[in-house]
C-alpha cells in the first residue's frame, strides 16, 4: 500500500556531482513547496558526500542538509518521476528519461565547488549561488502552487514558461 507522500508527484534536481547546487536546490524546493510534491536530488557522476559549504550556506537561511546524501541518478530510473530539473550542463546532456516524466528544465548555475581561495572567499561563492538557486527554485515551487489552487493541469508548465533563473552559468 502506498503512503500519501508517495503518490505526490517527484521533482528530481540533477547535477553532475550531487555535492552542491542539486542538494542546495533539493533543500530550497522542499521547504516552498508545502508538500504538495516530493523533492529529491542525484547526480550523472556523485561525488559521494554533501559539500560543508552547501550545508553551510543552507543552514544561514534556515534550512537543515546536514543529513542529505549523494545519489546517482540511475537510483530513479524506475520511479515516477513528474519533472527534471538540471541545473549543470553536464547532467542536462547525460539526462535520461524517467517513467512518468512529464516535464523537464535546465537552469544552469555556476559550481561554487571549484571555487579558489579560503574557505571564506568560497563561502561568498556559495552564498550567491545558493541565492541565484533560491530565487528560482521558491517562484518555480509558487507558479506550481498558485498552479493546484487553481486547479489548472501540467504541473511545470507556468514555471517553464515564466523560466525564474538568472542568466546560465555552465
Amino acid at each position: 500500500m502506498k503512503t500519501a507522500e508517495a503518490t505526490l508527484p517527484l521533482v528530481l534536481v540533477l547535477c553532475t556531482g550531487n555535492s552542491c547546487r542539486s542538494h542546495m536546490a533539493e533543500g530550497i524546493l522542499r521547504a516552498a513547496s508545502q508538500g504538495r510534491f516530493r523533492v529529491a536530488s542525484a547526480g550523472s557522476n556523485p561525488a559521494g558526500y554533501v559539500h560543508p559549504l552547501a550545508i553551510k550556506a543552507l543552514a544561514e537561511i534556515g534550512l537543515d542538509i546536514s543529513a542529505h546524501t549523494s545519489k546517482h541518478m540511475n537510483d530513479f530510473l524506475n520511479q515516477p518521476v513528474e519533472t527534471v530539473i538540471t541545473v549543470c550542463g553536464k547532467a542536462d546532456q547525460a539526462c535520461p528519461m524517467f517513467p512518468g516524466q512529464v516535464n523537464r528544465h535546465h537552469w544552469g548555475f555556476e559550481d561554487p565547488a571549484h571555487t579558489p581561495g579560503s574557505e571564506e572567499e568560497q563561502l561568498l561563492v556559495f552564498r550567491r549561488v545558493r541565492d541565484e538557486i533560491r530565487r528560482a527554485f521558491e517562484a518555480y515551487a509558487a507558479g506550481r502552487l498558485d498552479q493546484a489552487r487553481s486547479g489548472k493541469a501540467n504541473p511545470g508548465a507556468q514555471a517553464k514558461a515564466a523560466n525564474p533563473r538568472p542568466k546560465q552559468v555552465e
